[in-house]
């Protein structure tokens, strides 16, 4: 598997972040829904990767840089042929370490609070995120889930 800088050309991550962003807005109530479409990851605040095995996508993961000290996982999605393969935590891993590459201390996400995220919540818990409060520019939202990892912590 090797993780390069997405494409937001190529037809295939296309595919893949439509199918997160319209299983996400669909899952979530009317305004809760924060995937970003594909103009929102070409901001100079985000970077994005796409996971590739040959020449199948694997998966897609984005960072933004909030602060001098913050990141934001974004647009992480795993295709869903590979779940459970491994992929979605090697994106995950690449995001922590670039982020820590970059200096940040904390890496935040948002996600639902539906039961269709009960195995996204389970995946970041896995990985050492823990509940706290909205940052950044979200606001409290019964239909989110805000998560953190102190990337100072070993």
């Amino acid at each position: 598997m090797r993780i390069i800088p997405g494409d937001l050309h190529d037809p295939r991550v296309i595919e893949l972040l439509n199918i997160h962003a319209t299983s996400a807005r669909a899952q979530t109530a009317r305004g809760s829904a924060h995937a970003l479409d594909i103009s929102g990851l070409q901001t100079p605040d985000i970077s994005f990767w796409a996971a590739w095995q040959e020449e199948q996508l694997l998966a897609v993961g984005a960072l933004r840089q909030l602060s001098a000290e913050d990141g934001e996982v974004k647009s992480m999605h795993t295709a869903q042929f590979a779940r459970r393969l491994g992929a979605g935590s090697a994106m995950l891993r690449h995001i922590i370490d670039v982020a820590r590459a970059r200096g940040f201390s904390r890496l935040n996400l948002e996600t639902g609070a539906w039961d269709y995220f009960i195995p996204a919540r389970a995946f970041y818990q896995r990985h050492g995120f823990i509940a706290c409060p909205p940052f950044g520019d979200y606001a409290a939202d019964s239909n989110s889930v805000f998560m953190s990892l102190d990337l100072r912590a070993s």
